[in-house]
């Protein structure tokens, strides 16, 4: 029997808090591991019940959401957060993904999209709701491509825009001819250079500086990006960051 993914959440809204766990309660595949209304008890009960996933509301009494998840991380860089919020602007976007969450979805989400971010959060993969990931696709598509990260070899900045293009390692690979192994590699040396811990920031940072633009003007920005493959280049767990 497959063990339920304990999750912990933090919002300051009880009746929103209610629906969230009687959601939760309702299926098998999850749990509810406890509640936090402020930005300190979720971080207090993040490190004392060491969920798999959080929901973490952004606006919270005391320390907000983002500098929970920032506290959170630096302790447990195994728990996987998803902003759960009403802001869609860019900043909170963006300023969620900095401080490591693995998803961002809004709370006019349908259960379905939540239930499944959570399962991708749980799994070490980034989940970005519809939404959001169409925000994200609009806000990419004025940069304009620009050499960057002269601390990477040409080799380096090809698969690091692969990567933000939503490519697994083995598609690299092929995509590159080259093999699975050297490809980890080149992904281990990357994380390292650009000072990330996981995939979802390692596309950040590349699509800031103007890398990952699709040639046929499609992208799978928006789908789940694993890192089971990236994990593997660094002893199993990609924020320990080992090669």
């Amino acid at each position: 029997m497959m063990t339920p993914i304990r999750v912990l959440i933090a919002d300051d809204h009880p009746l929103f808090r209610d629906g969230l766990r009687v959601l939760l309660n309702s299926i098998p595949q999850t749990e509810v591991a406890g509640e936090a209304a402020t930005g300190e008890e979720v971080f207090n009960q993040a490190t004392v019940l060491h969920p798999d996933v959080i929901l973490m509301d952004i606006q919270m009494p005391g320390m907000n959401g983002i500098e929970a998840t920032q506290r959170i991380l630096h302790i447990n860089p195994d728990i996987g957060i998803i902003v759960l919020t009403m802001f869609e602007d860019d900043d909170s976007v963006f300023a969620a993904m900095r401080a490591g969450a693995r998803g961002y979805i809004l709370k006019g989400a349908d259960q379905t999209e939540i239930l499944r971010a959570i399962g991708a959060a749980a799994r070490g993969e980034a989940l970005f709701g519809t939404a959001i990931a169409k925000r994200l696709m609009s806000f990419f598509s004025v940069l304009q491509p620009a050499e960057a990260f002269p601390e990477l070899t040409e080799r380096e900045r090809e698969i690091l825009s692969l990567i933000a293009q939503g490519l697994n390692n083995t598609e690299i690979a092929e995509q590159l001819v080259l093999s699975p192994k050297t490809v980890r590699n080149h992904i281990s040396n990357i994380f390292n250079k650009l000072q990330v811990t996981d995939r979802a920031q390692a596309i950040v940072r590349a699509r800031e500086a103007g890398l990952g633009q699709a040639t046929n003007g499609k992208s799978r920005f928006g789908s789940p990006i694993t890192e089971d493959a990236a994990s593997r280049d660094c002893g199993g767990s990609i924020r320990k960051n080992k090669s």
